[in-house]
């Protein structure tokens, strides 16, 4: 009913589809998707691959997927300069397997994919604003495990550590986040007397920087310094921007002008946190294309 049923009919004499993108549409900054919402078409089931399929390009021209890799954990390496994952993305290493070494304490042949598995729920949870009991529950463990894993990664990944409780604090003081590029906001809950109001707005306010900087601030950047540097390249007439999903970028390109279109806008995206006042450490953003 959601997909099969409602969008068809949605589409225009030349059986275009068009979204509706709102600019602010999510708190943290993001745009969101509507009539349809073309943000979450489902992607894991054999069904969703069914329904994706029924996107296609136009004649004479191909679709392609430009998404960021691990954006919100490279933005948290740069927000919070914690050393051990600043230099995981430095040395080209994958971060999920580096948290591993450090949290189950092995060598790094010895990492299973289980172990990685579990380290990618923690990165993700922490940075989340996760606490023990939602921990153990994603992780389908026990509490005392759980509480072993959390402590462990907050002792080993003291920077980052240090930064969430910073944000924490602030916001109390201040009533609001800033993002990177200082986009505020605001979370009156986190003065409330209401113990789960306050603990909801706390978590929140965890990961609003670090969301806001990655799927707000610097994917719009990164629409902007794609299509100024197509246009410098005469491929603005070729390439059409179709899609921003999160963390990625989905154009429908000419055939002829795939390969020199993609590598321009992977420059522009990759190239949006270069400046040395916003990543002294120099962390790198990478894209993937498909």
């Amino acid at each position: 009913s959601t997909y099969i049923d409602a969008i068809p009919p949605m589409v225009d004499s030349k059986n275009r589809l068009h979204s509706h993108f709102i600019q602010t549409g999510a708190a943290t900054g993001r745009f969101s998707s509507e009539n349809p919402n073309l943000q979450n078409i489902p992607i894991r089931s054999e069904l969703g691959k069914k329904i994706r399929n029924g996107f296609v390009a136009e004649k004479g021209h191909k679709l392609v997927s430009l998404d960021y890799s691990q954006i919100e954990l490279r933005v948290a390496a740069i927000l919070s300069g914690d050393k051990y994952l600043v230099n995981v993305f430095k040395e080209g290493k994958d971060v999920h397997s580096a948290v591993a070494v450090r949290v189950f304490g092995v060598p790094e042949n010895e990492v299973t994919s289980e172990m990685r598995r579990r380290a990618k729920i923690i990165n993700f949870g922490i940075i989340y604003g996760m606490g023990v009991t939602a921990l153990k529950d994603n992780l389908k463990s026990t509490r005392v495990e759980a509480q072993e894993f959390y402590d462990r990664y907050l002792e080993e990944l003291s920077g980052l550590s240090n930064y969430l409780e910073e944000v924490k604090t602030k916001t109390k003081k201040d009533g609001y986040t800033e993002t990177l590029f200082g986009r505020k906001r605001y979370f009156p809950g986190i003065k409330s007397k209401i113990p789960f109001i306050r603990a909801m707005a706390e978590r929140m306010a965890i990961n609003a920087p670090i969301q806001g900087t990655a799927t707000a601030d610097v994917i719009k950047i990164a629409i902007k310094k794609a299509e100024d540097s197509l246009e410098k390249n005469g491929l603005l007439n070729d390439t059409h921007l179709l899609l921003q999903i999160h963390d990625e970028l989905v154009y429908e390109v000419k055939s002829e002008s795939v390969d020199k279109a993609t590598k321009i806008i992977k420059e522009a995206m990759e190239g949006v946190l270069i400046d040395k006042k916003r990543n002294p450490e120099n962390v790198p953003l990478t894209v993937g294309i498909s």
